[in-house]
């Protein structure tokens, strides 16, 4: 049997302000390769302290997290940062490219950053990323210039670009209208489809979650269905 991409278990984290308040309760739940699952559930439920942990840039938590077999939790910051940028795409829903870059230099900053190609190569894979997405022609745009729907386009094709093992998203179409919002689900939908990609986003829209294979929904800081 295949391992999973994702593993959680019994996850479990608090912030202390000034009394202790756990904030999550012993979260249980694996995600497999090529999965697009969402996590629902209203505000203050946990989703995004949830993700923030699963994506290792939190790492005040006990429990166990598995990505790709290896456990997260003894791996030291150094060696959580080349997991992040080797295994996990972030996809914000503030897209948080740099203006004063292109949008191709914006897709290829994490591979330069893991300098395992050449920057000849990089530029390649990263034209290639924005052709999957249908924006290559958007390449030498600076990335002021795009509308809303099309920034958040090349951040999903930076999240891409280290061909990570899953890509994570905290509310991408947040800030979009509902037309945006269609387009960056039907992106992450090709992702799934097409390219076995595996996906796991936290979203408010109940018309995201219900069309994505699986929805994990939250509540009080606890999965409730899955």
């Amino acid at each position: 049997m295949l391992e999973p991409i994702l593993r959680a278990n019994n996850i479990k984290k608090s912030f202390t302000d000034p009394v202790e308040i756990e904030i999550l309760h012993g979260i249980n739940f694996s995600i497999n390769k090529g999965e697009f699952v969402s996590i629902i559930g209203k505000s203050g439920c946990g989703k995004s302290t949830l993700l923030y942990v699963l994506s290792t840039m939190d790492t005040a938590y006990t429990g166990e997290l598995w990505i790709e077999g290896e456990e997260m939790s003894k791996k030291t910051e150094k060696e959580l940062a080349k997991v992040r940028n080797e295994k996990i795409g972030f996809v914000f829903q503030f897209h948080y490219l740099l203006n004063e870059f292109s949008v191709l230099k914006n897709v290829m900053l994490p591979a330069l950053k893991l300098n395992k190609f050449s920057e000849k190569e990089i530029t390649e894979m990263a034209l290639k990323k924005l052709e999957v997405l249908g924006i290559r022609e958007l390449a030498n745009k600076p990335a002021n210039q795009l509308s809303g729907g099309q920034k958040q386009r090349v951040s999903i094709a930076r999240a891409l670009i280290n061909d990570p093992a899953i890509i994570m998203a905290d509310e991408p179409t947040g800030n979009l209208d509902s037309k945006n919002s269609q387009i960056v689900f039907e992106t992450f939908k090709e992702l799934s489809e097409q390219f076995n990609q595996t996906l796991l986003v936290v979203t408010h829209d109940p018309t995201f979650a219900k069309a994505t294979n699986r929805i994990i929904e939250m509540e009080d800081g606890l999965i409730i269905k899955q």
